[in-house]
């Protein structure tokens, strides 16, 4: 089993974006937050043999992490040609790549059905509801989802797919996003999100934790 420091460090090696773009919502998520995610993941045996698909996988930390921890096949998808290869050259050089495929496409040309979904979706800033459009798409095509959103949102989209999961555990934390684009005036911003952990179809019970206890 692969410990968490030492998935966070494989994971640094994870090139960010050259040129994101803003419309996009293009922030690579650290690879401290991404360790967490994908050990959340792991403990629940979501991941290790497990089929995974990266919605809006960037340049491939989330969707490489898996990889590393042992998914039978990973896919991850993105829009934009450049994320998807500089996330192949990820692959290659954390030697992952026979168990990664990577495809440049819009989330809708996704078919079939995965075991594990795990995300960091747009929050919907720049294109409004592009959270919640990535959300039931996941819901629609795994049995399991791991979704990272701003905890502004989570009245929303507890309404939203309440009656879409029979079981949902909410992760509060705290996401540290870089300088990345001009109109950035900080060196770094942090932001209340919330992981969500939803099993598909049916309504179910809320459960919310804090990250905190995670590092305990």
């Amino acid at each position: 089993m692969v410990r968490r420091r030492r998935l966070e460090i494989a994971l640094e090696r994870v090139d960010a974006h050259p040129e994101p773009k803003a419309w996009l919502e293009q922030y690579t998520i650290p690879s401290r937050t991404a360790s967490e995610i994908l050990s959340i993941a792991d403990m629940n045996g979501d991941i290790d043999g497990k089929t995974v698909v990266d919605l809006g996988c960037g340049t491939g930390r989330l969707a490489i992490g898996a990889a590393i921890l042992g998914a039978a096949k990973v896919i991850g998808v993105d829009i934009d040609l450049e994320a998807v290869k500089v996330a192949k050259a990820n692959s290659e050089r954390l030697d992952v790549e026979y168990i990664t495929d990577w495809v440049n496409a819009d989330i809708d040309a996704v078919m079939g059905r995965f075991d594990t979904a795990i995300m960091n979706p747009p929050f919907g800033t720049k294109i409004r509801h592009s959270d919640r459009r990535f959300l039931l798409k996941a819901l629609s095509i795994a049995d399991s989802v791991y979704s990272l959103h701003k905890r502004s949102t989570r009245d929303y989209l507890l309404r939203l797919i309440r009656e879409r999961t029979r079981s949902l555990t909410l992760y509060e934390m705290e996401l540290q996003i870089p300088r990345t684009f001009d109109f950035h005036e900080r060196r770094r911003y942090m932001v209340e999100v919330d992981l969500y952990v939803m099993r598909s179809s049916g309504g179910g019970k809320l459960e919310s934790k804090s990250s905190h206890s995670l590092y305990e």
